[in-house]
């Protein structure tokens, strides 16, 4: 259980033992105490970190509050918070045979030196290791040129300041006092933050600090926390849920992906075959349900810079950007900028992306479906999906999906964890064997996975989650042995296409590029021609093969592969995401694909791991 204290007047002895009470049989305590302080202390950590209140000083603050365990100290009754803390390190001290106190402050206005003030002999390695972490700030950030100190003094607060407890008290309650004073480079002379580069700082003081204090719960402690991951905040704080809610809102009130695609995608199919190849219609959009200037106004009247959790607030900028060029490119449909706004969005074209994309097409001839070939419509592939519904049913009753059969999509897709299938949609059973791994066993997955989180973000995706999601889709094909030389082929013709319109190509241009160049049959080109021509230059197509290319270099490299069903997120979130796992902020997911119970399946991510080429991937 949590427990919040309503504010306590004074540091009595009645009132500690009531604090120290909680401490022993709650997970978590909020306490506020005299003059404004603030002890906030989650169960099984042998430490705390300390700040006492001064004016203009609101940076050192925030660095003290984003911490899974920390004491403000108030304005009035010092006395008070020096029992307190006695008795703290008595209680916690006999659990983990060692309490850290740790005080951060802030240096002179002209100082360039963090210095660490602490028993040099009695805590070498600790001492080293955060001295380390915070001599690597001049490579961090360009222009800085600042040092780092170790006094080995009894003197630990800052200048002027009271001691927290005397070397003896130390001694006798059993706890360990250091201070580190940071140089205030973040502000100007008149007090003023820079924010930016505050962020940036606060979060690279939050790691070095981390990392030290695993090196010494490591050695001085009985407390088995597994990694300095693990010591960031486990219960997040109300306001972190309420702007995760009110970005998934913002995100839940358009579907992105619906309002790209043409509403007369069919129409455009047959007159540009009839013609020969010459006539193309207009592309038609559905109308905007929402005004962008107002969804805009509320993306950024959401105050993500109150956000101390340094995890979850470049989480969540990175969100909102991606939202707001969403939205952007909402509004630009059918123009010049839309293709601008895709090429950032999408992140463009590197040149081993393309030359992966040729060397497929080289490497692959496509391959022409023969009559005796068993195709299936729509409605055959639907009750297939439902089949893999029932299985993930039978691991969480929870899970609930269902397929929409509509003739106003011209592609399969997954959207808020439902599947829209297309009316005329037919595909040979190899095709439909490898789509249900694709769109079910990984879109769909994911989704409900994401939504037993406690952050509606893993649901709905993590900013530039698409390529790691799409690189997923296509391996899970892979591992069903249903990744076809035709599947492959239009992987990598999208690359093509999505480069060609990048240096300016038309429909037809496009078209005939992928025909004539890459033998690409007027069916297939069509559809990627028309895909890649939404809205104006729709680049998203390219993250399908540029996703499978990371993922089989992160696979190489050693990467785990089950942990990136949890939810949707990019491959470069793969830290965050261990680090929310080690704070239990995140879990596990409830569901797991059909394809990784087969061992033919681990035998071939194991090909993966050993080098095996993206063109020799196909099923044969």
């Amino acid at each position: 259980m949590n427990s919040d204290l309503t504010e306590i007047s004074e540091l009595s002895e009645k009132s500690i033992k009531l604090i120290l009470t909680i401490v022993e049989n709650e997970i978590e305590i909020n306490a506020s105490l005299p003059g404004g302080g603030i002890l906030h202390i989650e169960k099984e950590l042998p430490y705390l970190i300390i700040y006492r209140q001064i004016p203009n000083d609101p940076e050192t603050h925030r660095m003290v509050i984003s911490e899974s365990s920390y004491l403000i100290i108030g304005t009035s009754d010092f006395t008070g918070y020096q029992k307190l803390l006695f008795e703290l390190s008595n209680l916690l001290s006999t659990k983990f045979k060692s309490y850290l106190l740790l005080e951060l402050y802030s240096g002179e206005q002209t100082s360039t030196s963090f210095i660490l003030k602490g028993p040099e002999k009695k805590l070498p390695t600790t001492l080293k290791v955060l001295k380390e972490e915070l001599d690597s700030i001049n490579s961090t950030f360009s222009g800085l040129y600042l040092k780092t100190e170790i006094k080995d003094t009894t003197h630990r607060q800052a200048k002027g300041e009271k001691e927290l407890l005397s070397i003896e008290e130390a001694k006798q309650c059993g706890a360990l006092v250091l201070g580190l004073e940071i140089p205030p480079i973040y502000r100007d002379e008149t007090f003023k933050t820079y924010p930016v580069f505050f962020r940036n700082f606060r979060d690279f003081i939050n790691r070095a600090v981390h990392i030290a204090i695993f090196d010494y719960i490591r050695v001085q402690t009985s407390c088995g926390v597994a990694s300095f991951n693990a010591l960031g905040r486990k219960y997040l704080k109300e306001k972190v849920f309420e702007i995760d809610k009110k970005l998934a809102d913002i995100e839940n009130s358009f579907q992105f992906l619906w309002l790209v695609s043409p509403i007369n995608i069919h129409e455009i199919k047959e007159t540009f075959i009839e013609s020969k190849y010459k006539k193309l219609l207009d592309y038609h959009y559905r109308l905007l349900p929402i005004d962008p200037d107002v969804l805009k106004r509320k993306l950024y009247n959401l105050k993500i810079e109150d956000i101390d959790d340094p995890a979850m607030s470049y989480l969540f900028r990175e969100k909102r950007e991606e939202l707001d060029q969403q939205i952007t490119m909402l509004s630009e449909r059918g123009t010049k900028n839309f293709l601008y706004d895709s090429v950032r969005l999408y992140q463009g074209i590197n040149p081993h992306l393309f030359s992966e994309a040729k060397q497929i097409l080289e490497k692959i001839p496509e391959v022409a479906y023969t009559e005796t070939d068993q195709t299936l419509d729509c409605k055959a592939f639907s009750s297939l999906a439902r089949k893999e519904f029932d299985f993930f049913r039978n691991q969480d009753e929870n899970f609930k999906c269902k397929v929409h059969i509509r003739k106003d999509v011209n592609i399969m897709m997954v959207s808020q964890g439902e599947l829209y299938i297309p009316e005329d949609y037919k595909l040979s059973e190899i095709d439909a064997k490898g789509l249900i791994q694709h769109e079910v066993g990984t879109h769909v997955l994911t989704y409900h996975n994401g939504l037993q989180q406690p952050l509606k973000q893993l649901s709905i995706g993590l900013a530039d989650y698409d390529p790691l999601q799409e690189g997923l889709a296509v391996m899970s094909e892979y591992l069903v042995d249903a990744l076809t030389p035709n599947r492959l082929r239009t992987l990598a013709g999208r690359v093509i296409a999505g480069e060609a319109v990048k240096q300016g190509g038309d429909f037809q241009e496009i078209f005939r590029l992928l025909t004539l160049t890459y033998d690409f049959s007027p069916e297939r080109a069509f559809n990627i021609t028309s895909r890649i021509m939404q809205g104006g230059g729709f680049l998203k197509d390219i993250i399908y093969l540029k996703g499978l290319v990371d993922l089989r270099k992160y696979l190489q490299e050693g990467g785990d592969y089950e942990s990136l069903l949890t939810g949707k997120f990019a491959l470069k979130h793969t830290k965050i995401i261990e680090e929310l796992t080690d704070r239990k902020v995140l879990k596990t997911g409830t569901l797991r694909p059909s394809y990784l119970l087969n061992e033919e399946s681990a035998k071939r991510i194991k090909l993966i791991r050993d080098g095996l080429p993206i063109s020799q991937m196909i099923t044969k």
